[in-house]
């Protein structure tokens, strides 16, 4: 039986479960001190400690939903374990973003840039990674085409339409939507999403399954859980622990976002500089859980989580961020303009190119990871 199915003593399963404990400690520590350690902004030794210790205490955290978020994974199966993590971590970008949102109001571009660098670090570099690193341990890597095919006839309209576009329409200032395109974008695309997962959950699930190879080993059905009762029961503790640690996520993303503003605003750094940040800290499990996959020849696990969390932030967070700017009166500025909109086409281009047949390699993949160093490079040098 898989060791993370074991079921565990009282005093493992306490420890097992520290990420909530220490981000549970330090949310209570920002709360009841954070005042006076955010007094004096001059402090910028203090500064510097306080963002290292929030970044690792939202990074375990994180890393504690991922390891429930697997956990349910081995139980439900294909697809529903990766869209369970994908849902996951798109609920923490959501949170971080919103944080940043409200503590940087006076930058309408800080969610746009977070969500831009999330499409690029998934769509490139990960993507990128994956197939380079599988490309080079197995030669050539299969995947189920109409999975990926899915995923990119979702993703290109939402992008186009989110990132784009509002550079190109008239009602109201270049890169913000009106409350009537706002509106209508946000139900549709969630409707879209919706149908989307309809077909991945259920009329076409086996789209998104690894198709069956000679080399991969597939994980027997543990007769442990597929017993009702047992099943859920096996659901029911992960599930509530993978919601109590994103408690101490969503609550310390607000004094993540304070530094993180701050810190653009005093060292003038670009402001895309702070949505990789965050980006990163969000995607950090997901990437290597992608790469871990790939590497074990399970290359349509790495394309779920990889496409599938650029669409969560297309379908998800885009509607979320257009929702707060309607009900706060914040500006929200999602177009992109000049080399990112650029970028952004080059990436789709490229993308239906490398999923247009049902095997990828390294050329693929180095390809992919030389749009996310240009992505990098012109961060600095616009």
């Amino acid at each position: 039986m898989d060791d993370d199915l074991t079921p565990l003593g009282w005093d493992k399963k306490i420890r097992s479960e520290t990420p909530f404990f220490l981000g549970a400690l330090t949310l209570g520590l920002f709360l009841a001190f954070g005042g006076s350690w955010f007094a004096d902004p001059s402090q910028l030794l203090l500064r510097a400690g306080m963002l290292v210790w929030l970044v690792a205490a939202i990074l375990y955290c994180i890393f504690g939903v991922v390891r429930h978020a697997d956990r349910l994974a081995k139980i439900l199966g294909e697809p529903l374990g990766t869209l369970i993590l994908t849902t996951s971590v798109t609920v923490i970008e959501v949170s971080l973003i919103a944080a940043v949102m409200f503590e940087g109001g006076s930058n309408p571009t800080l969610a746009r840039e977070t969500m831009f660098a999330v499409v690029m670090i998934m769509m490139n570099g990960m993507v990128g990674l994956a197939l380079l690193a599988g490309g080079i341990r197995h030669i050539q890597q299969e995947y189920n085409l109409e999975g990926a095919r899915a995923y990119l006839s979702v993703l290109i309209p939402l992008a186009v339409i989110a990132l784009i576009l509002p550079n190109r329409t008239i009602t109201t200032a270049a890169g913000t939507m009106s409350v009537a395109q706002a509106v209508f974008f946000s139900v549709t695309t969630v409707l879209l999403y919706g149908i989307f997962l309809g077909l991945q959950t259920m009329r076409h699930r086996g789209f998104f399954i690894q198709p069956s190879l000679a080399d991969v080993e597939l994980e027997p059905a543990d007769p442990e859980i597929t017993q009702p009762a047992k099943r859920g029961r096996a659901i029911a503790g992960p599930a509530a622990m993978l919601f109590l640690t994103m408690v101490p996520i969503v609550g310390l993303s607000k004094y993540l976002a304070v530094i993180v503003e701050q810190g653009i605003h005093e060292l003038n750094v670009p402001t895309a500089f702070g949505g990789i940040l965050i980006a990163c800290l969000i995607l950090a499990p997901e990437s290597i859980s992608a790469l871990e996959a790939a590497l074990t020849n399970r290359l349509q696990r790495s394309i779920n989580l990889c496409l599938g969390s650029a669409l969560a932030t297309l379908a998800l967070t885009v509607p979320f961020v257009l929702t707060i700017g309607l009900v706060t009166g914040l500006t929200i500025n999602l177009g992109l303009t000049g080399d990112n909109a650029v970028l952004l086409l080059l990436t789709i281009l490229v993308s239906m190119l490398t999923f247009g047949g049902g095997r990828t390699n390294m050329f693929q993949g180095a390809v992919h990871f030389l749009l996310f160093l240009s992505f990098l490079l012109l961060i600095f040098s616009p």
